[in-house]
């Protein structure tokens, strides 16, 4: 390494195990110790020594929980959550991969690894030497210089951004320097920095370009436009200066070693390969040389790198290029598409990558082929490999391409899922790193470097693919994949196409609506309270509630009195203002996350929000949305049910349709158990919760109170999801001692439903996964854990898993089924939206009936239990009729 210039790397290691424990789903070994963290650090680490070649090295932890910022301001950090068990535990596991890989560990009392960081590069700078800081925490962007840079993770472990003073200057319009003033104005909520109530990211830095320090905006206070602006500033201007104080790295701390200390020789392969053995981390022993000293790692990354950039292939840029090589593209298995951004609503397609066993091509389509020029090729019954077919689908709809699930197209995004399902969504990256134990570097902005690194990544789907439908086969997942996965790509790809009309003068309307409601509601509260305080700050709330109406303390966190909704639901008997501060909550988060977000999201050339379906996220199966969440807007409120007026059908004689479930969950209990008295029920049509309080409280049906249907339905709900006798009594507010009675005699009366919550965890424990009926597998790696609290919760996950996820694969059944014989009928209607148990469509008034049959007979008839599948079909000019 002496011939290379010197390249020191700090990494943040608070920050980067964080992440990966947060990042990463559980991960533990066979002695039950979890290990997600870790494993998480060591990709990062492994991608660093491969990419960046450090001649000296260094992590940096916090050495204790207090430091010298906790004088300056008690409550500095006051607001983090307890560190979980789980992760604490792994902190002496990194240590000891971190000696394995022969890294300095620097910690000091009483300071932060930030500030061990910053005084490490100054040094560094100071001696000329290039330093690359890695870490999640935004703050050290304050360090980078010339020859200081940042490498900031984004999400996941491995995906990150790369800083210098530029990067910064592109990114908040500001010198690196001028970060500590960014969060003096705005403060920190990750670290508790106060900042100036009411100033965010946008205010400051118009600020700071004005004067460029807290200091000099503070004393040019006269200048600023805006009364209420100005009037924060002037009464907060101590926090500013305090927050600027607390945000800044210190540069000059005691360390006691020197850059020079922390020359980096390398690793031992042996030793290394011996800690992943007993960490279990085989996926990652093959990425270890033999002997590695920091010369034969450094030159062993070098070519790895370097061969994926010198992939052959050929380049195609114009209709004669494509013609004479298109009868080579009948054997593409691998396809890759170029995108223009991450968001595939609104990239650009720069070209497609393709590759068969012995070639590979790059099309070119920013020049004279454009992406009609491959329309028969995408068309073709011919075998392609793709990640994220959903995303391509869209991309070529809306192209005028229409792509079909018939047998040509795979998805190695799915069947990573659907055999990793509580992995969430992850990138291709991540798979081809656990999968094939294949690093891809990060992709470069030009051209000539991305297109040889793409067709690479082409060349490696088809393996990938088949390595993945061998596991899918043997865990016979192939129907779930075949039969409702990738068919449900295309079909919600034409749902996000489509998207839902919105009218957006009602939206606004609405919402002047609630603004008038939310001040009337503050103006009562502080009447009620005697004094006027911010409603949106727990601590002075809790000191009202507490202090001055004395109310009793329900629970207390670090930082004061805890004012959760759960805490203020138990409080709202004792004082009339405590169900004001509950109303006012629930509709001032409907004005900024439901009114102002959904203003922002409709497309002005659709007057259409076109959210995001997630069909690889849910542990369960379970569909999610995103950009906005359109399954999460709140109906217990009225409110909340009114902002569905504003969801309407396209044209005036359209209407919209919702097909629901009726109590569906239930329904495959009633199955999965083979309780006679549930289905009995359900083939009789009764109303369950009452024939249950009728079973429970042993009366007739027809003296069934209100009050009992309430507590037998929350127990029916709550079976499902394997609920306590501490929930139920929560739930219902009655005494635990009552709850279990109650739970107790429900299983009495339906010993079908106890006897299949007991096979269920046993089976659990037995194989260490439950399933669906259609075979989806949910891994619970926690069954058998030491931890009661860890065990219990994936107990009552085995109990509800193959209920709420049989459900999710009914309904995605139906979906497949119902776009195919819309097609099928030639009708004009449209599904729009999943919520759960629900489908929204609009259709024209005349096809209504024809509509209300088809969607009937698809839902009800998805699959055969040994109950009827029921379905409630309503309609109506919007959202909220239909419902």
């Amino acid at each position: 390494m002496s011939t290379q210039p010197q390249k020191l790397l700090l990494i943040d290691g608070n920050s980067i195990l964080y992440r990966a424990f947060f990042a990463l789903p559980p991960l533990s070994n066979k002695s039950g110790q979890q290990t997600n963290a870790v494993y998480g650090f060591t990709l990062m680490l492994l991608k660093l020594l491969e990419e960046e070649k450090p001649t000296h090295l260094a992590v940096a932890f916090d050495k204790s929980a207090k430091t010298f910022r906790h004088d300056l301001y008690a409550d500095y950090k006051g607001t983090r959550q307890k560190t979980p068990g789980e992760l604490i535990e792994q902190f002496p596991m990194v240590r000891e991969l971190l000696s394995a890989f022969s890294i300095p560990v620097v910690e000091i009392d009483g300071y932060e690894a930030d500030d061990i960081i910053g005084t490490l590069s100054l040094q560094a700078d100071n001696q000329e030497v290039e330093t690359k800081i890695v870490s999640g925490d935004k703050d050290l962007l304050q360090l980078v210089s010339e020859r200081v840079h940042a490498i900031l993770t984004r999400r996941g472990i491995t995906d990150v951004d790369y800083y210098d003073v530029q990067a910064v200057a592109d990114r908040y319009h500001l010198k690196p320097e001028q970060i500590v003033d960014l969060k003096g104005l705005m403060g920190d909520s990750s670290d508790n920095i106060p900042g100036v109530p009411g100033i965010g990211e946008k205010t400051a830095i118009k600020l700071l370009t004005a004067h460029p320090t807290v200091e000099q905006v503070l004393d040019h206070v006269d200048d600023v436009s805006g009364a209420k602006l100005k009037q924060k500033l002037v009464e907060h201007r101590d926090k500013a200066l305090l927050s600027k104080q607390l945000a800044t790295i210190h540069r000059d701390i005691p360390v006691d070693v020197t850059v020079d200390d922390l020359a980096y020789h390398g690793y031992n392969a042996a030793t290394v390969r011996e800690l992943f053995r007993a960490l279990e981390f085989n996926s990652l022993i093959d990425k270890i040389s033999e002997e590695m000293s920091a010369s034969t790692s450094a030159d062993s990354a070098a070519v790895e790198a370097d061969d994926w950039r010198r992939t052959p292939y050929q380049l195609i840029r114009t209709e004669q290029q494509l013609e004479m090589v298109w009868g080579e593209l009948e054997d593409v298995t691998g396809c890759v598409f170029d995108l223009s951004s991450g968001d595939y609503h609104t990239a650009d397609v720069n070209g497609i990558a393709l590759a068969t066993r012995h070639a590979a091509f790059y099309i070119s389509l920013d020049g004279e082929l454009e992406l009609s020029h491959m329309r028969t090729w995408l068309k073709s019954a011919h075998d392609k490999v793709v990640f994220d077919i959903k995303s391509l689908a869209f991309l070529l709809d809306a192209r005028g391409i229409n792509i079909h699930p018939s047998g040509c197209w795979n998805d190695v995004k799915l069947e990573a899922y659907l055999l990793n399902p509580t992995d969430g969504e992850v990138g291709l990256e991540e798979i081809l790193a656990r999968e094939l134990q294949m690093e891809v570097p990060s992709v470069t902005k030009t051209k000539e470097d991305r297109a040889p690194l793409l067709c690479r990544i082409a060349q490696c789907l088809p393996d990938l693919h088949h390595r993945l439908q061998t596991a899918l086969a043997e865990q016979a997942l192939d129907d779930l994949y075949r039969k409702i996965e990738m068919p449900l790509s295309f079909v919600l790809a034409k749902m996000e196409i489509t998207g839902f009309h919105v009218d957006a003068e009602k939206l606004r309307a609405f919402g002047d609506d609630l603004n008038e409601r939310i001040g009337h509601l503050t103006s009562e509260i502080y009447d009620l309270a005697g004094l006027e305080f911010n409603l949106n700050s727990p601590k002075q709330l809790g000191e009202v509630l507490f202090e001055k109406l004395g109310l009793p303390a329900v629970k207390k966190t670090k930082t004061g009195y805890s004012t959760s909704a759960d805490v203020l639901e138990k409080l709202a008997p004792y004082h009339d203002v405590v169900q004001k501060i509950l109303d006012y909550r629930q509709l001032a988060k409907l004005q900024s996350t439901y009114v102002d977000g959904l203003l922002k999201v409709i497309r002005k050339e659709t007057g259409r929000i076109h959210t995001r379906f997630h069909q690889a996220l849910t542990a369960t199966g379970r569909l999610s949305s995103s950009e906005p969440n359109l399954q999460n807007i709140p109906i217990r409120l009225e409110e909340g049910r009114r902002l569905r007026q504003v969801f309407d059908a396209t044209y005036p004689d359209w209407v919209i349709v919702s097909a629901d479930y009726s109590q569906v969950e239930l329904r495959i209990l009633a199955h999965l158990s083979g309780d006679e008295a549930l289905i009995d029920a359900f083939r009789n049509d009764m109303d369950i919760h009452t024939r249950t309080a009728s079973d429970v409280f042993e009366v007739p049906m027809e003296e069934v109170t209100s009050l009992m249907r309430r507590q037998a339905k929350a127990v029916n709900f709550g079976i499902v999801y394997g609920i306590s006798d501490f929930g139920l009594a929560n739930n219902l507010n009655i005494p635990q001692k009552e709850a279990k009675a109650f739970i107790e005699n429900y299983f009495a009366k339906f010993p079908g439903v106890h006897g299949y919550m007991e096979d269920i965890v046993n089976q659990a424990k037995k194989q260490g996964y439950v399933s669906t009926l259609m075979n989806r597998r949910r891994y619970l790696p926690d069954i058998r854990a030491r931890n009661f609290h860890l065990r219990s919760f994936a107990e009552r996950t085995a109990m509800n898993t193959p209920i709420q996820g049989t459900a999710a694969d009914i309904i995605k059944l139906a979906m497949v089924h119902i776009d195919e014989a819309l097609s099928e009928a030639g009708l004009d209607a449209r599904m729009l939206l999943q919520v759960h148990d629900e489908l929204i469509f609009e259709c024209p008034k005349d096809e209504l009936e024809e509509l209300t049959q088809l969607v009937r007979d698809k839902m009800e008839n998805a699959i055969t239990l040994n109950v009827p599948l029921k379905v409630d079909i309503a309609h109506g000019r919007t959202w909220y009729e239909a419902k």
